[in-house]
């Protein structure tokens, strides 16, 4: 039967009973859908208890971002974790996690300079900093994050590392419709005619990772591809395409090591991310 708490101090107590096992941690901030089961199905397959966190995190919020919009049902979350064999939820209030306006954030250097950390000033900072904390709370041995937001994934594998937790971060496969289109809660906000179009982003990213497996090594030139399929099969407008190391998000010239694929395409009332890991080097 699954327990939920609500307190750091229970959250310990619950889960000291069971070191003798593998705990493996899904972090989210509610508002589950199929990508959160995804990562609670592929936890049961790490870990002898699955948990979950819930908690609506206000420092990864921006100032033009609305903390209090963000949809919160927790009645409907429990139910949704019950029914995806989560063992242990731990739903924090914001007074429980920070008691106090915090006064130490992790920083970061150059992984937080491109992509949505650019549009999003401060965010990553705020993501790591309460994944810190909940990996030190419930002390897991694995931690499940959706490749989906790979640069999100990227950072918090490295802070792992930089912090020397002992856990293993491990990404999971995006969630897809048929078309190779990725499953998000924003695609809902697309019309007709952008659904028919939207399958191209992915579309995009696979000639992309063809052309580089086929020996093209310009950067530029697998862009312009990219871009020249988005523009013939879609009306969305690209709002960010860039290749970078798949290790440290380097931004590169000539592709002769591993690259991650990044796009992200705006349409009328939708922004759409997706990306591709390219491996060259086996």
């Amino acid at each position: 039967m699954m327990e939920t708490v609500y307190t750091i101090k229970d959250a310990r107590e619950v889960l000291s009973s069971c070191r003798d096992k593998k705990i493996a941690l899904v972090p989210t901030m509610g508002a589950l859908h199929e990508g959160h089961t995804a990562l609670m199905a592929e936890a049961a397959k790490y870990g002898d208890i699955v948990a979950a966190s819930i908690f609506v995190n206000p420092l990864q919020f921006g100032p033009d971002e609305d903390l209090d919009d963000y949809p919160r049902n927790l009645e409907r979350d429990l139910k949704i974790c019950e029914e995806n064999g989560v063992d242990v939820v731990f739903a924090p209030s914001e007074a429980e996690m920070y008691p106090e306006h915090p006064e130490v954030i992790l920083s970061l250097k150059s992984m937080s300079l491109v992509l949505d950390g650019v549009k999003r000033p401060g965010h990553f900072e705020g993501v790591i900093t309460v994944v810190n904390k909940l990996f030190n709370i419930i002390r897991p041995d694995f931690a499940m994050f959706g490749e989906k937001d790979r640069q999100q994934l990227m950072i918090i594998k490295r802070m792992a590392e930089d912090f020397n937790h002992d856990l293993e971060v491990i990404g999971v496969p995006t969630e897809r419709e048929e078309s190779g289109l990725a499953k998000s809660s924003r695609n809902v906000n697309l019309s007709e005619v952008e659904k028919t179009e939207a399958p191209a982003i992915f579309q995009a990213l696979e000639i992309g990772r063809d052309l580089i497996h086929a020996g093209e090594q310009s950067a530029a030139s697998v862009k312009e591809r990219i871009e020249m399929h988005i523009i013939d099969h879609t009306s969305g407008k690209i709002d960010d395409l860039q290749i970078f190391t798949a290790r440290n998000l380097d931004a590169v010239q000539t592709i002769d090591t591993d690259v991650i694929i990044f796009i992200a395409v705006k349409y009328e009332r939708a922004r759409l991310i997706d990306n591709m890991m390219v491996i060259i080097n086996d």
